[in-house]
């Protein structure tokens, strides 16, 4: 299978210093990958309204912000996360496209889960402090979501900035960058798991 990237862009921001480190990484990737970018400032989702115990989850209506999000996530090997660390966390925008993914688990005919199988799930972010270690909480999200979904997880793409441009200042996360997507990403497990043998 040939991979297909999709780039989910968080930000409240267009063309923020997280997306410019996300598109520095891009760039590396071979010329025979497919790569899609969406906004989701661009394609701004509802709030997501939990139906589990009321009523059946329908396929979200063509032409909807939910259908092309829902299309192009089934359809890509490798998901990215492009979100600056807001709260320690990620972007409402953000959180609002994962919260989707537990209405897509039960939209019938999907099969959400099955296919996001040992797919591959990355993140990229811009962060105003210089210790790294303030995006843990950010970090989780994206491994424990990775692991529910027995996904990998290839891990997150941190860079310093805060101001419009300030990541091109970042020669440490634009070195990282040059990389990022070559590693092997293992599946995903909880801290918590203990690996079998």
């Amino acid at each position: 299978m040939t991979r297909s990237f999709l780039f989910v862009l968080g930000s409240a921001r267009a063309g923020g210093n997280s997306e410019r480190l996300a598109r520095m990484a891009a760039e590396q990737l071979p010329t025979d990958v497919e790569r899609h970018w969406i906004s989701l400032a661009e394609h701004p989702l509802p709030d997501f309204v939990d139906r589990r115990h009321d009523s059946e989850y329908v396929r979200p209506p063509a032409g909807s912000a939910a259908a092309l999000l829902l299309d192009a996530t089934l359809a890509a090997t490798d998901i990215v996360i492009v979100s600056p660390l807001y709260w320690y966390s990620l972007s409402a925008q953000t959180k609002r496209y994962l919260d989707h993914w537990s209405g897509w688990l039960r939209v019938p005919g999907a099969d959400f889960r099955a296919t996001m199988a040992e797919r591959t799930l990355w993140g990229v972010t811009a962060l105003a402090h210089r210790e790294l270690e303030v995006a843990d909480p950010l970090t989780g999200t994206l491994s424990n979501t990775a692991a529910y979904l027995k996904m990998r997880f290839g891990g997150l793409l941190l860079g310093n900035g805060s101001a419009p441009g300030d990541i091109a200042r970042d020669p440490e996360a634009a070195a990282r960058a040059k990389t990022f997507f070559t590693r092997e990403a293992p599946l995903a497990r909880f801290p918590f798991e203990t690996p079998t043998r």
